[in-house]
C-alpha cells in the first residue's frame, strides 16, 4: 500500500493535482491608494496586510517587485527597518530560548540562506540550540524558523524526492521509474512469499 500509493503521488506534478492548470491567467491589478494618510503616491502595490506589532496597528505594503515598507495604521508614517538589535528583541520576545543568541547575520534577497529560499531581505538570529530564526526586515516580522532538526529532515527530503538542488519537485522521470521499480519489487516478494508457503506445506 505504501508504495502504491507513492507511485500514485508523484505520478502527477503537485499543480496539477492543485488545479493550477486549469486555472485561466489573469492579469494582476495593483493596489494604489490615492487619497488619505496612506496614500501611496501612484506608486503600485501588491499585497496590503494589517498586523499589530508594538501594541499597534501596522500596515505591510508590498510592491509588486516583492519590496515591504511597513507603515503606521493610525498616522501615516513610514516605520524604520529593522536593525540587528531589534530583531533579537523580537525573537528573545517571541521565540523560546531566543534570549541565547550565538550570531546575528543580515541576507539581501537574492543571497538568503538555503534553509529559508525566499527572496526578501532578512536577518538570520542562530540560537545556541542551533535553531534559525528568520526575521523580515522590512516586515518586522517572524518569517521562519529553521531548527537543526528541521534542517535534517529538509536533507532527507531532498534524498526522498530525489530532488537534491531545489527539494520542491516530487514528480519527475527518475522519482516515477524508481517508485514503480519498488512497487513491482514489493508485488514479486508478496507472490513469492505465498508461492514458498505453499510449496512448504505441499512438501510437509
Amino acid at each position: 500500500m505504501w508504495t502504491a500509493t507513492g507511485l500514485f503521488m508523484v505520478a502527477k506534478p503537485i499543480g496539477e493535482v492543485r488545479g493550477d492548470h486549469l486555472r485561466l491567467p489573469v492579469t494582476e491589478d495593483p493596489l494604489v491608494i490615492e487619497d488619505g494618510p496612506l496614500a501611496t503616491n501612484g506608486e503600485q502595490f501588491r499585497e496590503m496586510r494589517v498586523v499589530m506589532q508594538d501594541g499597534r496597528a501596522v500596515l505591510i505594503l508590498t510592491t509588486l517587485d516583492n519590496i515591504s515598507a511597513r507603515i503606521d495604521f493610525a498616522s501615516g508614517t513610514v516605520l524604520p527597518r529593522l536593525d540587528a538589535a531589534a530583531a533579537r528583541a523580537l525573537v528573545a520576545e517571541r521565540i523560546v530560548g531566543g534570549d541565547k543568541v550565538r550570531t546575528v547575520r543580515f541576507f539581501e534577497a537574492d543571497d538568503v540562506p538555503f534553509d529559508f529560499r525566499r527572496p526578501i531581505p532578512v536577518w538570520q538570529v542562530a540560537l545556541e540550540n542551533g535553531a534559525h530564526i528568520y526575521i523580515g526586515r522590512d516586515t518586522g516580522e517572524i518569517e521562519a524558523v529553521r531548527t537543526s532538526w528541521w534542517r535534517w529532515f529538509d536533507f532527507m527530503w531532498g534524498l526522498h524526492i530525489m530532488d537534491i538542488s531545489e527539494r520542491e519537485n516530487t514528480s519527475h522521470p527518475i522519482l516515477i521509474a524508481f517508485a514503480a521499480l519498488a512497487l513491482i519489487g514489493t508485488l514479486f516478494g508478496c507472490v513469492l512469499m505465498f508461492r514458498r508457503r505453499k510449496s512448504r506445506v505441499k512438501s510437509a
